[in-house]
C-alpha cells in the first residue's frame, strides 16, 4: 500500500474510533446514529483532498462528470 494511501485510510478509521471504541457492538446502534456519525465524518476537511470535505470533493467530481457527458434530446 502507498504511504499516503495508508494515512488516508487510517484517518477515517481513527475518527470512527473516537465515536465507537474498538470492540463496540455496532448492531446495538441505530441506523440514524450511524448516519449522523457518517455525516460528521464526511464534513471534516481532509489534507488528501486539498482541505476540502469529502462532500465538497464528491460534488466537484460529479459536476465535472456531468459537464463532460453528452446528453441526447
Amino acid at each position: 500500500m502507498l504511504p499516503g494511501r495508508a494515512a488516508a485510510t487510517r484517518t477515517p478509521t481513527d475518527s470512527s474510533r473516537q465515536v465507537f471504541p474498538k470492540g463496540t457492538d455496532l448492531s446495538t446502534i441505530s441506523q440514524t446514529e450511524l448516519n449522523n456519525v457518517a455525516r460528521l465524518m464526511n464534513q471534516r476537511p481532509r489534507k488528501t483532498l486539498g482541505w476540502k470535505t469529502p462532500e465538497e470533493a464528491m460534488a466537484e467530481e460529479l459536476a465535472a462528470f456531468r459537464s463532460n457527458v453528452a446528453l441526447e434530446n
